[in-house]
């Protein structure tokens, strides 16, 4: 009987453990860049609603045609406290306006779900939620896209394709998530082409690696000039003489970002284009310096898409560069 005792406290306690907690969290749920705003009815009108809008309905910058950063659906804060099914989401924005709240932003994540993000503005007046949003806009987008990262880079890899992730990791000395449906297209000194074709369109992540000499290849102009050198260099279009460049007749949105698997990183987003042909898309791309400070790591990921909305393409390519991971960084899964 004590044996049995003894067993169940074993049980009992490996099951409240935080590693079993992990285990045992159910997946979240939802669409990509879909994410649930509660709000009561009252709240989400007039000029609070164009504050929200602009916000996370905003056009998603670097797409041919717009689309909105999230696709956003509406609850009341009751349905969000009542409902698993909600609860269950993988992003979720609470708008919590009472008496005596203190003003505050919480992030919670995987509160009920994994991956998950809750984003609790806790605020004692409509007027005090407006300012929560004002000031804390930017953080808020950031910890959504994290999640969808998160997704991604989970998703990915329960769908991996080990040989070219191997082959990718021997070339080069890190991995990538990489789905079963993706091929080497082209290999080089330096360079790879890592393509998913479909009938419906292309997804494709280009990888150049070059050594680190100074921090001006950080420079903007240097960075786009470096995007145009490998895609005219790597990608030719269908007719003869076509190539593949940035195209410079829109902005490029270029900035540093916080990315943890390098020692520095530039983010830049923007349209491709065929020169000598008429084709084109969205493109995102990464300039990293490797962690030990040798190498310049360029993933430029990008769609060829012409009959559907891109987003959602973008940011399965987009969450491959993000799933980068140098060897030694952490235990290697086989």
């Amino acid at each position: 009987m004590l044996t049995v005792l003894l067993s169940a406290m074993v049980i009992l306690t490996a099951c409240n453990s935080p590693e079993t907690k992990a285990i045992t969290k159910k997946s979240s749920s939802g669409k990509t860049q879909e994410m649930i705003l509660a709000a009561d009815r009252g709240l989400y009108a007039g000029a609070t609603k164009e504050l929200i809008d602009s916000i996370f309905l905003a056009p998603q910058t670097g797409l041919p045609q717009p689309e909105s950063r999230f696709s956003v659906v509406t609850i009341p804060v009751s349905s969000l406290e009542n409902t698993q099914m909600f609860q269950m989401h993988r992003n979720i924005v609470l708008c919590d306006v009472k008496e005596g709240n203190p003003d505050k932003l919480y992030i919670h994540r995987d509160k009920w779900a994994e991956p998950q993000v809750v984003i609790d503005l806790a605020a004692s007046s409509e007027a005090s939620l407006c300012d929560l949003l004002r000031k804390h806009a930017d953080r808020i987008l950031e910890e959504l896209y994290n999640a969808e990262y998160r997704r991604m880079a989970a998703a990915f890899y329960r769908d991996r394709n080990v040989e070219l992730m191997k082959r990718v990791e021997g070339k080069f000395g890190f991995t990538l998530n990489l789905p079963q449906e993706f091929r080497m297209a082209k290999e080089d000194d330096g360079f790879a082409w890592l393509l998913k074709r479909t009938k419906d369109f292309d997804l494709n992540v280009l990888v150049h690696v070059e050594p680190y000499r100074s921090q001006m290849q950080f420079d903007t102009e240097k960075i786009l000039n470096r995007l145009d050198t490998t895609m005219r260099r790597n990608v030719p279009g269908p007719a003869e003489g076509s190539y593949m460049a940035t195209e410079r007749r829109v902005d490029i949105e270029t900035h540093v970002v916080d990315f943890e698997e390098a020692k520095y990183a530039v983010e830049s987003r923007g349209l491709w284009r065929l020169f000598g042909d008429f084709m084109g898309g969205p493109f995102v791309a990464y300039t990293l310096l490797s962690p030990d400070g040798t190498q310049i790591v360029e993933l430029i990921a990008f769609v060829y898409c012409p009959r559907f909305d891109k987003r959602d393409y973008l940011m399965q390519v987009d969450g491959i560069c993000r799933s980068i991971k140098w060897v030694g960084d952490s235990e290697s899964e086989e």
